[in-house]
Protein backbone atom coordinates (compact mmCIF):
# COMPACT_ATOMS: atom_id res chain seq x y z
CA UNK A 1 0.00 0.00 0.00
CA UNK A 2 2.76 2.43 0.69
CA UNK A 3 4.38 1.66 -2.53
CA UNK A 4 1.44 1.88 -4.42
CA UNK A 5 0.68 5.44 -2.44
CA UNK A 6 4.68 6.60 -3.49
CA UNK A 7 3.66 5.45 -7.52
CA UNK A 8 0.80 7.53 -7.78
CA UNK A 9 2.48 10.67 -5.49
CA UNK A 10 5.97 10.17 -7.08
CA UNK A 11 5.34 13.38 -9.66
CA UNK A 12 3.75 15.50 -6.70
CA UNK A 13 6.60 14.60 -4.81
CA UNK A 14 9.18 15.53 -7.12
CA UNK A 15 7.82 18.84 -7.91
CA UNK A 16 7.61 19.86 -4.08
CA UNK A 17 11.26 18.55 -3.66
CA UNK A 18 12.31 21.09 -6.74
CA UNK A 19 10.14 24.41 -5.14
CA UNK A 20 11.86 23.87 -1.92
CA UNK A 21 15.63 23.32 -3.55
CA UNK A 22 15.45 26.76 -5.41
CA UNK A 23 14.52 28.18 -2.62
CA UNK A 24 17.00 26.63 -0.66
CA UNK A 25 19.58 28.07 -3.38
CA UNK A 26 17.75 31.66 -3.42
CA UNK A 27 17.70 31.58 0.53
CA UNK A 28 21.20 30.37 0.85
CA UNK A 29 23.06 33.05 -1.27
CA UNK A 30 21.01 36.20 -0.20
CA UNK A 31 20.82 35.32 3.22
CA UNK A 32 24.54 35.72 4.84
CA UNK A 33 24.85 39.17 3.07
CA UNK A 34 21.51 40.13 4.63
CA UNK A 35 22.71 38.76 7.92
CA UNK A 36 25.64 40.73 7.73
CA UNK A 37 23.81 43.66 6.75
CA UNK A 38 21.53 43.56 9.93
CA UNK A 39 25.16 42.57 11.79
CA UNK A 40 26.94 46.42 10.31
CA UNK A 41 24.00 47.89 10.92
CA UNK A 42 24.57 48.16 14.71
CA UNK A 43 21.10 47.05 15.68
CA UNK A 44 22.83 43.67 17.57
CA UNK A 45 23.80 46.10 20.57
CA UNK A 46 21.52 48.99 20.76
CA UNK A 47 18.50 46.93 21.66
CA UNK A 48 20.08 46.69 25.59
CA UNK A 49 19.44 50.64 25.18
CA UNK A 50 16.59 50.99 23.98
CA UNK A 51 17.25 53.53 21.09
CA UNK A 52 17.10 52.37 17.92
CA UNK A 53 14.86 54.16 16.25
CA UNK A 54 17.49 55.89 14.17
CA UNK A 55 19.57 52.53 13.23
CA UNK A 56 16.27 50.46 12.30
CA UNK A 57 15.39 52.99 10.04
CA UNK A 58 19.18 53.26 8.13
CA UNK A 59 18.95 49.40 8.38
CA UNK A 60 15.64 49.13 6.44
CA UNK A 61 16.38 51.99 4.37
CA UNK A 62 19.29 50.11 2.92
CA UNK A 63 17.05 46.87 2.64
CA UNK A 64 14.70 48.62 0.59
CA UNK A 65 17.16 50.41 -2.10
CA UNK A 66 18.95 46.93 -3.19
CA UNK A 67 15.84 44.95 -5.08
CA UNK A 68 16.97 41.89 -4.36
CA UNK A 69 15.44 41.54 -0.85
CA UNK A 70 12.07 43.09 -1.47
CA UNK A 71 12.08 40.56 -4.95
CA UNK A 72 13.23 37.47 -2.70
CA UNK A 73 10.81 38.41 0.53
CA UNK A 74 8.04 39.18 -1.51
CA UNK A 75 8.53 35.81 -4.00
CA UNK A 76 8.98 33.94 -0.74
CA UNK A 77 6.07 34.70 0.89
CA UNK A 78 3.85 34.60 -2.07
CA UNK A 79 5.05 31.00 -2.45
CA UNK A 80 4.31 30.40 1.10
CA UNK A 81 1.30 31.90 1.49
CA UNK A 82 -0.51 29.75 -1.71
CA UNK A 83 1.35 26.87 -0.84
CA UNK A 84 -1.51 25.16 1.57
CA UNK A 85 -4.33 26.56 -0.93
CA UNK A 86 -2.25 24.76 -4.00
CA UNK A 87 -1.58 21.45 -1.74
CA UNK A 88 -5.43 21.43 -0.80
CA UNK A 89 -6.25 21.82 -4.35
CA UNK A 90 -3.76 19.62 -6.50
CA UNK A 91 -3.02 16.84 -3.64
CA UNK A 92 -6.09 16.65 -2.11
CA UNK A 93 -8.89 17.20 -3.78
CA UNK A 94 -8.13 14.91 -6.60
CA UNK A 95 -6.75 11.83 -4.00
CA UNK A 96 -10.62 10.22 -3.71
CA UNK A 97 -12.29 11.78 -6.88
CA UNK A 98 -9.93 10.64 -9.57
CA UNK A 99 -10.67 7.04 -8.24
CA UNK A 100 -14.16 7.43 -7.88
CA UNK A 101 -14.25 9.16 -11.44
CA UNK A 102 -12.32 6.70 -12.73
CA UNK A 103 -13.93 4.13 -11.20
CA UNK A 104 -10.87 2.74 -9.96
CA UNK A 105 -12.21 2.48 -6.56
CA UNK A 106 -13.69 -0.99 -7.05
CA UNK A 107 -10.48 -2.89 -7.79
CA UNK A 108 -8.71 -0.55 -5.31
CA UNK A 109 -10.84 -1.90 -2.04
CA UNK A 110 -11.25 -5.32 -3.61
CA UNK A 111 -7.46 -6.63 -3.55
CA UNK A 112 -7.20 -7.83 0.43
CA UNK A 113 -7.08 -3.24 1.57
CA UNK A 114 -9.95 -2.36 2.92
CA UNK A 115 -11.64 1.10 2.47
CA UNK A 116 -10.01 2.08 5.92
CA UNK A 117 -6.74 0.93 5.58
CA UNK A 118 -6.55 2.74 2.07
CA UNK A 119 -7.97 5.63 3.10
CA UNK A 120 -5.68 5.90 6.24
CA UNK A 121 -2.57 4.98 4.69
CA UNK A 122 -3.29 8.44 1.96
CA UNK A 123 -4.16 10.17 4.39
CA UNK A 124 -1.26 10.09 6.98
CA UNK A 125 1.22 9.74 4.54
CA UNK A 126 0.03 12.43 2.06
CA UNK A 127 -0.84 14.77 4.90
CA UNK A 128 2.99 14.46 6.50
CA UNK A 129 4.09 15.24 3.02
CA UNK A 130 2.33 18.76 2.75
CA UNK A 131 3.02 19.44 6.51
CA UNK A 132 6.89 19.02 5.68
CA UNK A 133 6.96 20.96 2.85
CA UNK A 134 5.01 23.80 4.14
CA UNK A 135 6.75 23.72 7.27
CA UNK A 136 10.32 23.25 5.47
CA UNK A 137 9.56 26.17 3.30
CA UNK A 138 8.49 28.14 6.25
CA UNK A 139 11.75 27.44 8.33
CA UNK A 140 13.82 28.33 5.32
CA UNK A 141 11.91 31.62 4.93
CA UNK A 142 12.07 32.48 8.55
CA UNK A 143 15.88 32.07 9.14
CA UNK A 144 16.07 33.90 6.19
CA UNK A 145 13.88 36.85 7.75
CA UNK A 146 15.46 37.24 10.99
CA UNK A 147 17.01 39.89 10.61
CA UNK A 148 14.25 41.45 9.52
CA UNK A 149 11.94 40.71 11.88
CA UNK A 150 14.51 41.53 14.58
CA UNK A 151 14.33 45.13 13.45
CA UNK A 152 10.59 45.26 14.02
CA UNK A 153 9.26 43.98 9.94
CA UNK A 154 9.84 44.12 6.41
CA UNK A 155 10.26 47.98 5.13
CA UNK A 156 7.29 49.24 3.22
CA UNK A 157 7.91 53.21 2.39
CA UNK A 158 10.75 52.84 5.27
CA UNK A 159 7.49 52.02 7.96
CA UNK A 160 7.66 48.63 9.92
CA UNK A 161 5.39 45.84 9.27
CA UNK A 162 4.43 43.61 12.52
CA UNK A 163 4.76 40.03 12.24
CA UNK A 164 1.41 40.08 13.33
CA UNK A 165 0.14 41.23 10.55
CA UNK A 166 -2.26 38.68 8.47
CA UNK A 167 0.84 38.02 5.54
CA UNK A 168 3.60 37.55 7.88
CA UNK A 169 2.15 35.86 10.16
CA UNK A 170 0.81 33.07 7.52
CA UNK A 171 4.24 32.78 6.17
CA UNK A 172 6.63 32.50 9.62
CA UNK A 173 6.81 30.03 12.22
CA UNK A 174 4.58 27.13 12.53
CA UNK A 175 1.41 28.48 11.39
CA UNK A 176 2.07 27.08 7.50
CA UNK A 177 2.41 23.53 8.81
CA UNK A 178 -1.73 24.05 10.38
CA UNK A 179 -2.59 25.46 7.06
CA UNK A 180 -1.31 22.79 5.02
CA UNK A 181 -2.78 20.20 7.11
CA UNK A 182 -6.33 21.99 7.74
CA UNK A 183 -6.28 22.87 3.24
CA UNK A 184 -5.38 18.87 2.57
CA UNK A 185 -7.99 17.07 5.33
CA UNK A 186 -10.53 19.91 3.86
CA UNK A 187 -10.05 18.97 0.15
CA UNK A 188 -9.49 14.96 0.92
CA UNK A 189 -11.79 14.19 3.93
CA UNK A 190 -14.96 16.77 3.60
CA UNK A 191 -14.97 18.43 -0.43
CA UNK A 192 -12.88 16.07 -2.55
CA UNK A 193 -13.31 12.83 -0.78
CA UNK A 194 -16.51 11.79 -0.84
CA UNK A 195 -18.72 14.73 -1.26
CA UNK A 196 -18.26 16.28 -4.72
CA UNK A 197 -16.78 13.37 -5.85
CA UNK A 198 -15.95 15.51 -8.90
CA UNK A 199 -12.26 16.45 -9.12
CA UNK A 200 -12.92 20.51 -10.98
CA UNK A 201 -15.78 21.32 -8.69
CA UNK A 202 -13.52 19.90 -5.57
CA UNK A 203 -10.95 21.72 -6.29
CA UNK A 204 -12.72 24.92 -6.71
CA UNK A 205 -14.23 24.51 -3.56
CA UNK A 206 -11.76 23.73 -1.74
CA UNK A 207 -9.55 26.87 -2.77
CA UNK A 208 -12.61 29.00 -2.41
CA UNK A 209 -13.13 27.89 1.40
CA UNK A 210 -9.74 27.92 2.18
CA UNK A 211 -9.43 31.16 0.73
CA UNK A 212 -12.20 32.37 3.02
CA UNK A 213 -11.05 31.24 6.09
CA UNK A 214 -7.76 32.82 5.82
CA UNK A 215 -10.20 36.04 5.67
CA UNK A 216 -11.99 35.01 8.55
CA UNK A 217 -9.26 33.62 11.02
CA UNK A 218 -7.13 36.73 10.94
CA UNK A 219 -9.49 39.80 11.44
CA UNK A 220 -12.79 37.82 13.77
CA UNK A 221 -10.80 34.21 15.24
CA UNK A 222 -7.06 35.45 16.20
CA UNK A 223 -7.71 38.87 17.96
CA UNK A 224 -9.78 37.01 20.71
CA UNK A 225 -7.32 34.21 21.27
CA UNK A 226 -5.47 35.81 23.88
CA UNK A 227 -7.32 38.60 25.74
CA UNK A 228 -4.77 42.17 24.95
CA UNK A 229 -3.05 43.80 26.95
CA UNK A 230 -4.09 47.78 27.80
CA UNK A 231 -2.24 50.93 28.57
CA UNK A 232 -3.09 54.17 29.23
CA UNK A 233 -0.67 57.00 30.00
CA UNK A 234 -0.50 61.26 29.13
CA UNK A 235 0.10 62.51 25.83
CA UNK A 236 3.52 64.45 25.79
CA UNK A 237 3.13 67.63 24.16
CA UNK A 238 5.58 66.26 21.28
CA UNK A 239 3.40 63.77 20.22
CA UNK A 240 0.98 65.82 19.23
CA UNK A 241 2.95 66.51 15.90
CA UNK A 242 2.24 63.44 14.14
CA UNK A 243 -1.58 62.99 15.55
CA UNK A 244 -4.38 61.96 12.79
CA UNK A 245 -7.58 63.31 12.49
CA UNK A 246 -10.89 61.75 11.03
CA UNK A 247 -13.37 62.80 9.00
CA UNK A 248 -15.56 63.38 11.65
CA UNK A 249 -12.93 65.06 14.64
CA UNK A 250 -11.74 61.92 16.38
CA UNK A 251 -7.97 62.28 17.16
CA UNK A 252 -5.34 59.93 17.57
CA UNK A 253 -1.89 59.85 17.97
CA UNK A 254 0.47 57.23 16.76
CA UNK A 255 1.62 54.79 19.75
CA UNK A 256 5.59 54.64 20.47
CA UNK A 257 7.78 52.84 22.36
CA UNK A 258 6.00 49.30 21.07
CA UNK A 259 8.00 47.43 18.42
CA UNK A 260 6.52 44.45 16.87
CA UNK A 261 3.63 45.24 18.10
CA UNK A 262 -0.09 43.84 17.17
CA UNK A 263 -1.96 47.12 17.29
CA UNK A 264 -5.44 46.32 18.56
CA UNK A 265 -7.08 49.73 19.44
CA UNK A 266 -5.50 53.73 19.94
CA UNK A 267 -7.94 56.34 21.42
CA UNK A 268 -7.40 59.59 22.73
CA UNK A 269 -9.41 60.17 25.90
CA UNK A 270 -10.46 63.23 27.72
CA UNK A 271 -9.72 63.82 31.60
CA UNK A 272 -13.95 62.62 31.47
CA UNK A 273 -12.92 58.90 29.88
CA UNK A 274 -14.62 60.12 26.70
CA UNK A 275 -12.97 60.15 22.83
CA UNK A 276 -11.40 63.51 22.59
CA UNK A 277 -13.23 64.85 19.21
CA UNK A 278 -11.05 67.81 18.05
CA UNK A 279 -13.16 70.98 18.55
CA UNK A 280 -12.86 74.18 16.18
CA UNK A 281 -10.68 76.05 18.31
CA UNK A 282 -8.79 79.43 16.90
CA UNK A 283 -5.79 77.45 17.93
CA UNK A 284 -6.15 75.12 15.37
CA UNK A 285 -8.08 76.28 12.64
CA UNK A 286 -5.90 79.66 12.04
CA UNK A 287 -2.52 78.98 14.71
CA UNK A 288 0.51 77.87 14.05
CA UNK A 289 1.18 74.07 15.09
CA UNK A 290 3.12 75.27 18.31
CA UNK A 291 -0.20 77.23 19.40
CA UNK A 292 -2.34 74.24 18.15
CA UNK A 293 0.32 71.88 20.09
CA UNK A 294 -0.12 74.10 23.30
CA UNK A 295 -3.86 73.99 23.55
CA UNK A 296 -3.69 70.18 23.52
CA UNK A 297 -1.74 70.17 25.67
CA UNK A 298 -3.71 72.07 28.11
CA UNK A 299 -6.46 69.82 27.61
CA UNK A 300 -4.73 66.82 29.60
CA UNK A 301 -5.71 64.57 27.16
CA UNK A 302 -4.95 60.57 27.31
CA UNK A 303 -3.93 57.90 25.07
CA UNK A 304 -5.56 54.75 25.61
CA UNK A 305 -3.57 51.54 24.04
CA UNK A 306 -5.09 47.62 23.34
CA UNK A 307 -2.53 45.52 21.94
CA UNK A 308 -0.37 42.48 21.99
CA UNK A 309 2.94 42.38 22.63
CA UNK A 310 5.59 41.47 20.08
CA UNK A 311 6.14 38.08 23.07
CA UNK A 312 2.85 36.99 22.39
CA UNK A 313 4.09 36.49 18.83
CA UNK A 314 4.86 32.44 19.34
CA UNK A 315 2.14 31.76 21.37
CA UNK A 316 -0.15 33.02 18.41
CA UNK A 317 1.34 30.94 16.40
CA UNK A 318 0.64 27.85 18.40
CA UNK A 319 -2.83 28.38 19.07
CA UNK A 320 -3.95 29.02 15.81
CA UNK A 321 -1.75 26.03 14.49
CA UNK A 322 -3.23 23.37 17.40
CA UNK A 323 -6.94 25.04 15.85
CA UNK A 324 -5.93 24.00 12.27
CA UNK A 325 -4.53 20.81 13.63
CA UNK A 326 -7.59 20.04 15.65
CA UNK A 327 -9.70 20.76 12.37
CA UNK A 328 -7.78 18.66 10.43
CA UNK A 329 -7.91 15.70 12.36
CA UNK A 330 -11.45 15.85 13.26
CA UNK A 331 -12.59 15.88 9.07
CA UNK A 332 -10.09 13.05 8.83
CA UNK A 333 -11.81 11.35 11.40
CA UNK A 334 -14.89 12.17 9.88
CA UNK A 335 -14.01 11.07 6.37
CA UNK A 336 -12.85 7.81 7.55
CA UNK A 337 -16.48 7.46 8.96
CA UNK A 338 -17.86 8.66 5.84
CA UNK A 339 -15.97 6.32 3.43
CA UNK A 340 -16.19 3.43 5.44
CA UNK A 341 -20.34 3.38 5.94
CA UNK A 342 -21.34 5.07 2.55
CA UNK A 343 -21.75 3.25 -0.52
CA UNK A 344 -20.02 4.18 -3.17
CA UNK A 345 -20.85 2.92 -6.34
Amino acid sequence: MMWLTWRQFRAQTLVAAAVLAVFAVILGVTGPHLASLYDGSGLATCHADGNCALLTRNFLAQMHSDPVYPAVFILGAGVLLLTPGLIGVFWGAPLVTRELEAGTFRLAWNQGVTRTRWMAVKLGLIGLAAMATAGLLSLMITWWASPINRAGGFPVNLSQLSRFSPVIFATSGIAPIGYAAFAFAFAFGVTAGVLIRRTIPAMAVTLAVFAAVQIIIPHWVRPHLIPPAHATSAISAGAFNNLRISSNGVMTVPASNMPGAWLISNQTLTPSGHAFVLPDTPACQSGTQQQCNAWLASQHLRQQIAYQPASRYWAFQWYETAIFLALALALAGFCLWWIRHRRLS
